[in-house]
């Protein structure tokens, strides 16, 4: 590949990426820790990760538990929990706090299914963006440094490019959907 492409190819990944982990917080029936990922507590004033100021395991496929390292956070965790969109009610025994996940009704499994298209989409739009932006720093070029043979060569491997990531959102999209519609 043309380095001049390296940047567009880096962005395209990132895209990609970002979409993976996005769908690591989306739960599918089974508990999950990344669904705690965006979650914050405040820790002396100072909003942290959830995960670094307490212990997460999974003892069951549909239990997470939230062991804070100080038992005086085990209120503000539980705030934070309730104040996010996970929709799940935490419940605590003074020491740790226990997620439940519920079966996820058909309706459910079907809003979060078009959830993930959804983001899929928008992964789909941010590299067609990128190509976009690629094919006019090529047209710049074009005028002054290289010849239009050379344009378009790179805007064919600029489309390859873009193929390839679109197909990995794609392949993405069909696994997480078949893995939140599966009972």
């Amino acid at each position: 590949m043309d380095e001049r492409l390296t940047q567009y190819d880096e962005k395209m990944q990132k895209s990609y990426e970002n979409l993976i982990s996005e769908f690591g917080t989306i739960r599918a029936g089974r508990a999950n820790p990344h669904v705690l990922d965006k979650i914050r507590v405040d820790y002396y004033g100072t909003p942290s990760n959830l995960q670094q100021v307490a212990n997460v395991t999974v003892p069951e496929p549909r239990m997470i538990q939230i062991q804070p390292w100080e038992a005086s956070l085990v209120k503000e965790i539980e705030k934070a929990i309730l104040c996010s969109d996970l929709g799940i009610n935490p419940t605590n025994d003074g020491k740790v706090i226990r997620l439940i996940f519920p079966e996820l009704t058909e309706e459910r499994r079907k809003e979060l299914a078009k959830d993930v298209k959804k983001k899929g989409e928008q992964a789909k739009v941010a590299i067609r963006n990128i190509r976009r932006d690629g094919n006019d720093a090529l047209k710049k070029l074009g005028k002054t440094e290289i010849s239009e043979d050379e344009i378009k060569d790179l805007e064919n491997q600029l489309q390859k490019l873009t193929d390839k990531y679109i197909a990995e959102v794609d392949k993405a999209i069909d696994e997480k959907s078949k893995e939140i519609l599966t009972v």
